[in-house]
């Protein structure tokens, strides 16, 4: 079941917050099981035969927390750890990686057998985020959870179960048992929900539909411009795409008292690939940051042991996204960039004009995207041929543009922090007449108009994937 859904939106949705809303706020393990039922079958819609897996990893979670955080000795404490990640990142290695690994090595000659393995939806979500409580808990930055269905609950919460934000259970500990719902806070919940759907049913299925038709046409024929506008097009679709799922997320939460926190701040503004790195994916980028670069040393060791550690984080950040060497060298490539922004270059990127550093940046954002889109490096290597190839004909690349239009001018009107400025602009005038309640109805009526945009491209049945699910 996706967001962007009839079943989600008319039936799932409506059927929670009705049977949620009934009990009473003093019966608050009440409202939590119900959550928790109703995210069990979000996750069972996808793939009933998985739902085991997700019982197992809150199990696993569960008890080893409570040997990680308990009054035990250390070495029992680190053991609890060590089994968490044994089992969390096996289950992970089997489910996603088996026949990676399989098929790499028959390449050197060992004729292994090349097993059949279904990826479970969200199983690199939902595992970081129970290693990240266990971990906590072993640190001392998160109490020990002994309520076993609070546990479940923070993995299987189904706004962020199966495409992120990874939320780490620091930021939703008090919440589980203490949250207090408003109306405000559900009305803005909503808003951003409504928003994230628009972004998701009006922006990035125009780009992803681009983008497909033209990835799915031979690489090298293509001419020059419009093998850009396919690159431009898969760099729209996979923020707005992935973004929208955020947005939904973070508002389906506020809608039953949670805070996620933010996990894109305008991703394609930045004017480095280390600042892109820190509007991207910020849930993911920080997880990878407080529980591997810094354990291994972070950048306060010695020059070749940060550029180790950089290695290690981006190789793994590649892995992470999917099991292809196109995801590896997509992690590498991104691991050069910023080792050379830190050693090499940074100094004179500093100096240039912000323009200048903005076409660097997307430059390259771009290409690494074609290695991400791509399904085999032979592929991405052929596309970049293409792009830098001398020219060749438009006509094709104006017809995208011509028939596309009003989605390529709301993609980069969308990328850009206009709503921000907006906000602050109206803020600045809140105590002149008509401008509060602008500020207050103009984003909830916009919401209502982009919900009917919205629902009359699901009621065509159109081009609609969610492709962060794969990851």
């Amino acid at each position: 079941m996706v967001f962007s859904s009839m079943s989600f939106l008319f039936f799932f949705l409506p059927a929670l917050i009705i049977l949620y809303y009934l009990i009473p706020k003093r019966l608050r393990e009440a409202r939590n099981l119900v959550l928790l039922v109703f995210s069990l079958f979000f996750y069972a819609y996808g793939g009933a035969r998985f739902l085991l897996l997700m019982l197992v990893s809150i199990a696993v979670n569960y008890v080893c927390g409570l040997v990680a955080g308990g009054k035990h000795r250390q070495a029992l404490r680190r053991w609890g750890v060590i089994a968490a990640l044994v089992v969390g990142l096996g289950l992970l290695g089997w489910y996603k990686y088996a026949g990676f690994f399989a098929e790499t090595l028959n390449r050197l000659g060992t004729g292994l057998p090349i097993p059949q393995v279904v990826l479970p939806i969200g199983i690199s979500f939902f595992t970081f985020q129970g290693l990240s409580y266990v971990i906590d808990v072993y640190r001392g930055d998160a109490k020990v959870q002994r309520n076993p269905l609070r546990v479940a609950l923070y993995i299987s919460l189904f706004p962020q179960l199966v495409a992120g934000p990874i939320v780490r259970y620091t930021t939703v500990a008090e919440e589980i048992g203490g949250r207090k719902e408003s109306l405000p806070e559900f009305t803005q919940g909503a808003v951003r929900l409504l928003f994230g759907l628009a972004k998701k049913m009006l922006i990035a299925n125009a780009m992803g539909r681009v983008a497909d038709d033209i990835f799915s046409m031979n690489a090298a024929t293509l001419s020059a411009p419009v093998a850009w506008l396919g690159a431009l097009a898969y760099t729209a679709q996979i923020y707005f795409d992935f973004s929208a799922y955020s947005d939904m997320a973070i508002g389906l939460g506020r809608m039953f008292g949670f805070h996620f926190l933010e996990n894109f701040e305008y991703p394609y503004i930045s004017r480095s690939i280390r600042e892109f790195w820190r509007r991207w994916h910020i849930s993911l980028s920080s997880w990878f940051r407080d529980y591997v670069y810094i354990p291994l040393g972070g950048s306060r060791c010695r020059v070749p042991r940060h550029i180790f550690n950089l290695f290690v984080v981006w190789l793994l950040t590649g892995l992470w996204h999917g099991a292809s060497w196109n995801f590896v060298v997509w992690g590498l490539w991104f691991f050069v960039l910023l080792l050379g922004e830190r050693y090499l270059w940074g100094g004179l990127l500093e100096r240039l004009p912000g323009a200048a550093r903005h076409v660097y940046t997307m430059l390259l954002i771009v290409i690494g995207w074609v290695f991400f889109r791509s399904d085999t490096m032979g592929n991405a290597l052929t596309y970049l041929g293409a792009m830098a190839g001398r020219g060749g004909s438009t006509g094709m690349a104006t017809y995208y543009l011509l028939e596309y239009w009003p989605e390529w001018i709301a993609a980069v009107i969308a990328c850009l922090p206009v709503k921000v400025a907006l906000e602050r602009a109206l803020d600045r005038r809140i105590e002149r007449p008509g401008y509060r309640a602008l500020r207050v109805w103009g984003p909830r009526c916009l919401a209502l108009v982009l919900l009917a945009l919205s629902y009359m491209s699901l009621a065509t049945g159109a081009f609609n994937p969610f492709i962060y699910f794969r990851f």
